[in-house]
């Protein structure tokens, strides 16, 4: 039975574009080659820390919201432990309440952001 999860990593800040991309590339295929579903992904961009980790004070924030078999969790987490480009990460089951609230959240973004499209293609017409 496939529960549906929300992870959020942070990825060290010396790394380039180019580096952070393949990060996330890498883990949003480890959750996809596992029979995983990716149901809404994030990318935060660089945030200040609220306390230094390895002497950071920013990160690369990035979010998956995905399905997958609650033994895939363990396997998830532990590739986050061995790659030195992730310096947190954390991992929650959603209950029916988080998974309501994750859907009201993106149908608001994407109200949001129609009318802020309408008017820049509104704007080249001109």
């Amino acid at each position: 039975m496939l529960k549906q999860y929300e992870t959020v990593f942070i990825a060290t800040p010396v790394l380039s574009p180019a580096q952070i991309k393949e990060a996330v590339d890498r883990y949003r295929e480890l959750i996809t080659g596992e029979g995983g579903e990716i149901v809404n992904e994030e990318d935060w961009g660089l945030k200040k820390l609220a306390y230094p980790i390895q002497k950071k004070t920013t990160g690369f924030y990035h979010l998956f919201e995905f399905r997958a078999e609650p033994a895939f969790i363990a396997k998830l987490e532990t590739q986050y432990r061995r790659d030195e480009r992730i310096i947190r990460f954390d991992t929650f089951a959603m209950d029916k309440h988080a998974v309501a609230y994750s859907e009201r959240r993106r149908n608001n973004r994407k109200e949001q952001a129609a009318p802020a499209a309408q008017e820049t293609t509104d704007d080249k017409e001109e």
